[in-house]
């Protein structure tokens, strides 16, 4: 699944998260530019998911970006932008309600799975 990160200015150690779930960074937007705040382009095409970090978004930004998502029928997460925050929103998003089960559910990646 390809995703859009809206927020955050460095990744860090979020791309290897997201691997690990099976998703792929089509794009990533900081937020930051004014531009984010009022255009309602639609999102960039084969996008499957859309990943906010809220801490480092304001609401302007949230709101469009979550409304495109919604418009075009695309899944989207809110979490703070650590690893933690991020592995618990995505085993939320795609099926486990506690994330904690860890016998082959979505919630837990597929790396740790075949330890």
């Amino acid at each position: 699944m390809n995703a859009l990160l809206v927020g955050a200015d460095r990744l860090g150690n979020i791309p290897s998260v997201l691997d690990a779930f099976g998703i792929r960074i089509a794009g990533h937007v900081s937020g930051r530019d004014t531009s984010h705040q009022r255009r309602t382009a639609p999102l960039p095409s084969g996008i499957g998911m859309v990943i906010l970090f809220t801490d480092f978004i304001g609401h302007n930004v949230m709101q469009r970006f979550r409304d495109a998502a919604n418009r075009e029928g695309v899944a989207f997460v809110c979490c703070r932008r650590s690893t933690c925050a991020l592995q618990q929103a995505l085993g939320r998003r795609m099926g486990d309600a506690c994330g904690t089960c860890g016998k082959g559910c979505a919630a837990v990646p597929r790396k740790a799975q075949a330890r």
